[in-house]
């Protein structure tokens, strides 16, 4: 099979395109043929070992894919040969076949695309976590989402409607707010134009938001930590800024707010079950249309670096896939 492989922690451009041996459904597994991969933000950092995790290289990176079920490794019940299906791994998705561990795996319903189905794991599922799980967000909130077009703040914008919250986008261009817009939020604040600290403000009587979803971090996160009211929650997304903040502690004292860090993929290994009943919920809600998948642009497998830099570099208004 075909794969991008990681080598060595090093610039995108040196991830390779190579023949690998096709993986075996081991005892609890299954192997499925990769129909889409979606692309995050994550991936781009962790083969140049900016990301938290580090693994062993040489590795193939990916973490949400969709497709079919070509092999089923023993103990494995509710999956057979031929079933379309969505799951998620910690590393592997950039192939032409993957094995993954078969309780990270469900069933795929007919009426969603593998496209769709493979970007409505990582952006989704996290931002479902967080507001669901880390921030209960309750109906009548006020949500902040910054980062508002991307992958994961997309999802935060429709998962926040929802959930019944008035939704705040906070986007650095006029075209991303509209589609921050066409998704569902309430309120826009173009982040080049207008001071946010000073548009929050006026938004909420000077309360601040209960809750602000933060993928930029640096000079974004140093804002919005004056701009959360009390018994608010600063969620922790990422930082796609470059810049890792720091937090003056005494406000979240004086201001009475949370800080609560989203690491979406610890939790899918910590709590499997909460896990999977998100992701029922999510297939639920995208059936009846509550979300949708936003697809920019699909991409060869082969052309995968030049799908990770277009998200690293912050042009993507929806998501990036891969189709093997």
């Amino acid at each position: 099979m075909k794969a991008i492989v990681c080598e060595a922690f090093a610039p995108l451009q040196e991830l390779k395109y190579n023949d690998l041996p096709d993986p075996v459904a081991r005892k609890g597994q299954v192997v499925i043929d990769v129909a889409a991969a979606g692309v995050n933000f994550p991936d781009g950092l962790l083969v140049q070992g900016l990301y938290q995790m580090k693994p062993p290289c040489p590795f193939v990176p990916g973490t949400e894919i969709a497709g079919v079920v070509s092999e089923v490794g023993e103990g494995v019940a509710h999956l057979k040969v031929g079933d379309r299906v969505v799951g998620v791994t910690m590393l592997g998705g950039y192939a032409e076949k993957a094995a993954l561990q078969a309780n990270t795996v469900m069933p795929l319903a007919d009426a969603i695309p593998f496209e769709e189905a493979a970007g409505l794991i990582t952006a989704h599922a996290t931002a479902h976590h967080a507001l669901k799980q880390r921030a209960n967000l309750q109906a009548g909130e006020t949500l902040l989402v910054t980062g508002a077009a991307g992958g994961t703040g997309l999802a935060a914008v429709q998962i926040g409607k929802a959930m019944g919250a008035k939704v705040i986008a906070v986007c650095s261009t006029a075209e991303k707010l509209a589609v921050a817009e066409a998704n569902g939020a309430d309120i826009l604040i173009n982040a080049s134009e207008q001071d946010l600290r000073a548009e929050v403000k006026k938004i909420t009587g000077g309360q601040g938001v209960d809750v602000a979803y933060d993928v930029v971090g640096g000079d974004t996160f140093d804002t919005l930590s004056r701009c959360i009211g009390w018994n608010g929650r600063l969620l922790v997304i990422g930082f796609a800024s470059g810049r890792i903040p720091e937090l003056p502690v005494n406000l979240t004292l004086v201001k009475g707010y949370a800080v609560l860090g989203v690491f979406w993929g610890t939790f899918t290994m910590r709590q499997p079950k909460e896990f999977m009943a998100n992701m029922m919920e999510l297939m639920q809600w995208y059936l009846e249309g509550k979300v949708k998948v936003v697809v920019d642009q699909t991409y060869p497998l082969a052309n995968a670096v030049d799908a990770i830099n277009k998200v690293m570099n912050r042009q993507v208004k929806g998501k990036v896939i891969l189709t093997p």
